[in-house]
């Protein structure tokens, strides 16, 4: 059974996520900062999977930082912060979407770069671009983000049932990208 990564979530140092968000909400601002920081590279991910340009994902970032420092105060349970946050990061990317009046059609999904990850995580990132928006989106919250599927149906705003069949969808369809791409690479 998976955990919910969120009640995992430490600062360095070993200070609980949770007891930074405490901190936060009561203004302190290099809290407040930290949480930021924590969470930048998720965020980003996020946005990726939903824009295209990098300048939309810079706003739509900023966007969510501006209303989380804003409405941080009205987050009764800080250990959902982090759900909180994705919430507020879709939402400004639908926003986004609908502004540009076009649909994301991604053509690359660069730098789920964490320098700590295996130098196939480009192998990876291309599988992952030749997948729908739709399935993409899931299967990043699930498996880069860690969370769970009534998670990801409470961010997306769907049936859970509906998020369970389109992970396993995206199972398959990454299972079929990457035998192709096995086919192609024995040629």
């Amino acid at each position: 059974m998976r955990k919910n990564v969120e009640k995992m979530h430490f600062e360095k140092g070993g200070v609980p996520l949770k007891h930074l968000v405490i901190k936060a909400q009561k203004n302190d601002e290099e809290a407040f900062i930290k949480l930021m920081e924590l969470n930048k590279q998720s965020m980003y991910k996020i946005a990726k999977s939903y824009l295209h340009h990098e300048e939309d994902i810079a706003d739509a970032m900023q966007e969510t930082v501006l209303k989380c420092y804003e409405k941080l105060e009205t987050l009764k349970e800080p250990r959902y912060f982090k759900t909180w946050l994705v919430r507020i990061l879709i939402n400004n990317c639908k926003d986004i979407l609908k502004q540009n009046k076009s649909l994301c059609l991604m053509d690359e999904f660069p730098e789920l770069a964490d320098p700590d990850l295996p130098q196939d995580n480009l192998e990876f990132t291309e599988l992952l671009n030749a997948l729908n928006e739709k399935y993409r989106t899931i299967l990043i919250l699930y498996y880069v983000e860690g969370f769970n599927t009534r998670e990801i149906a409470e961010l997306l705003e769907m049936n859970e049932h509906t998020v369970k069949s389109r992970l396993l969808r995206a199972r398959q369809n990454f299972a079929r990208e990457y035998q192709k791409d096995i086919a192609c690479a024995g040629r």
